[in-house]
């Protein structure tokens, strides 16, 4: 509190400052003997100088207010500010134990130019538990006013940030037209510099405005976060499923969930721990495709769902549409709750997983794909298709309706080079011989 008071007296001292200076300015003038000439020069300084004290005085009411909101921002990390907004983290727990009770885990949305974040916050609201473990931090780029509108209008229900840096960046010239994607990064940085800089805490969940989520989002997020505080080979808890379409998935087993080596994004949980390591070497563009590289990754995975727990709704973006209307918009969002936190999730541990997982996988018998796709040898139910190489993997998987695309040569969705999905109403696992050596980035 002595801190807030502080800084409203330092904002106060400048504004009766600068009023001051302005009179000693007009009281030091020399008196003029005539109203003619001079007169009138004295008159259109005395005018100029009004306007430019007016235009200061806005100036301080705006430092005033921003010492105020800061202040206000001091206070909540402190713990003892205006409003619960975001509320004041617990102290940090030591790193990779159980869960403690009441960790919170704020909910970080990436906001720009689009009005329809409200269709996200709306669902944000709508389905979180608790509004003390789980706050909501809107993070806004772009400084469009009817998003910020928007975003106000929820009042104290989210916490409304905003990204100060709005200037184009250098680029190459070849990269003009990716203008977007790098102020995407440069935003990415500084609002995930603001959750565990600024206030602190141990964990959180990424949204972007485009996201609408599922019923059981948060309980998700909350029984598979004591998983990754544990398994020091995940490193992220993603809500995504890249061929979460709805013919390819088992909506009768929405509590499956998998390990994948492909970042997925598109709502996902990381520590405090991960940003510290990723900060220093943080991407000037394209952040998404370099968490996909070896050297980020380091053979760590994420844990994804069978059917996704959330969907995109935002077809027009920096990516022009890219993937939407071919896969994006027909992936199916979870509408069945799953008590997750009353579920045993050991089970995606990797040694567990590795074992029950692989022979799962290599136990299913090996069909060709035209058997496949003739709706052929139904009785051997689940299956397996294998590809050799790049070539191979990416005509399956045109051919069967998967994203066929591979980063750094991990296929989107995958395990060990094994994606596994449903195809004519059963399982199929695509995957590479039982003596899979590792990932080959020259595939990408």
């Amino acid at each position: 509190m002595l801190k807030k008071s502080s800084l409203v007296l330092w904002g106060a001292a400048l504004f009766i400052a600068w009023n001051g200076l302005l009179l000693l300015f007009l009281w030091s003038r020399p008196p003029s003997s005539s109203f003619s000439g001079e007169g009138d020069r004295l008159t259109a300084e005395v005018i100029r100088l009004a306007q430019d004290a007016e235009t200061e005085l806005e100036r301080q009411k705006e430092l005033l207010r921003q010492i105020h909101r800061y202040s206000g921002l001091w206070g909540r990390h402190r713990g003892v500010g205006i409003t619960p907004k975001p509320p004041p983290p617990p102290s940090p727990a030591p790193p990779r134990l159980t869960d403690p009770a009441g960790t919170v885990l704020p909910v970080l949305v990436m906001a720009c130019d689009r009005s329809t974040v409200r269709r996200c916050l709306d669902k944000l609201l709508r389905y979180r538990p608790s509004a003390q473990r789980f706050p909501v931090i809107v993070s806004q780029d772009c400084g469009h006013a009817e998003t910020a509108r928007v975003i106000a209008s929820y009042g104290d229900a989210v916490a409304h940030i905003r990204q100060p840096d709005l200037s184009d960046i250098p680029v190459p010239a070849e990269h003009r037209k990716f203008q977007g994607y790098y102020k995407i990064a440069r935003h990415y940085r500084w609002a995930l510099g603001q959750v565990f800089r600024t206030f602190r805490y141990r964990a959180a969940i990424v949204v972007e405005d485009d996201l609408e989520v599922a019923p059981d989002f948060f309980e998700y997020f909350q029984a598979a976060f004591p998983l990754l505080l544990a398994d020091r080979s995940l490193w992220c808890i993603s809500a995504w499923n890249d061929n979460g379409k709805e013919q390819m998935v088992d909506v009768g087993q929405a509590e499956l969930l998998y390990r994948t080596d492909f970042f997925p994004g598109l709502g996902w949980l990381l520590l405090a721990e991960l940003w510290d390591e990723l900060e220093p070497k943080w991407p000037r563009a394209f952040w998404d495709d370099w968490m996909r590289q070896p050297e980020q990754r380091r053979d760590r995975s994420c844990v994804r769902p069978e059917v996704s727990r959330t969907m995109t709704f935002g077809r027009k973006g920096v990516s022009h549409g890219q993937f939407f209307d071919q896969y994006l918009k027909f992936i199916k969002l979870n509408d069945r709750f799953v008590p997750f936190t009353q579920l045993d999730l050991s089970y995606l541990k990797k040694e567990e997983y590795e074992r029950s997982f692989l022979h799962k996988v290599y136990a299913a018998p090996e069909v060709r794909v035209e058997e496949l796709q003739g709706n052929r040898r139904r009785e051997l139910g689940a299956v397996r298709l294998q590809y050799s190489g790049r070539d191979s993997f990416k005509a399956f998987a045109k051919a069967l309706g998967l994203m066929d695309d591979l980063k750094s040569g991990v296929p989107r969705a995958g395990y060990r080079g094994i994606v596994s999905f449903v195809y004519r109403g059963r399982r199929v696992y695509l995957a590479p011989p039982s003596d899979w050596t590792g990932y080959d980035p020259s595939w990408s």
